[in-house]
């Protein structure tokens, strides 16, 4: 399991995030640690579905995840697209993209002075 390779002290949330995006499958799932490179947020799962509607039901397993041990998201964007999905949890920001559209931002290319939690195949 892919949440078994964060490091001890990993907050709840992000192992709750990794597990829900494993548990559905997605490709390629990275995670940054944003901590050292900015304010805004702390941590960065970055994670691609096959189709957009895996990229929906990925985002949507997070959600129900989440809210299911209390945790909301803060602002959610590109669910009805599938193909950018963001999730914002203030602490964690999930992206999920359909392999197209993050071939396109290369949102990673943006952040790599941020340290590599997690990359996975």
């Amino acid at each position: 399991m892919v949440a078994d390779r964060l490091p001890n002290g990993s907050p709840d949330l992000l192992r709750w995030v990794v597990e829900a995006v494993d548990d559905l499958k997605a490709n390629r799932m990275q995670v940054l640690d944003l901590r050292p490179v900015s304010d805004a947020t702390d941590y960065f799962v970055i994670a691609s579905g096959t189709s957009e509607g895996h990229v929906r039901g990925i985002a949507d397993r997070v959600v129900k995840e989440l809210g299911q041990r209390g945790v909301r998201p803060h602002h959610v964007e590109g669910v009805s697209g599938g193909r950018w999905v963001l999730l914002d949890f203030v602490d964690l920001v999930v992206h999920i993209f359909h392999p197209e559209a993050r071939a396109f931002y290369r949102l990673e290319r943006l952040w790599d002075d941020a340290p590599v939690v997690i990359e996975g195949p």
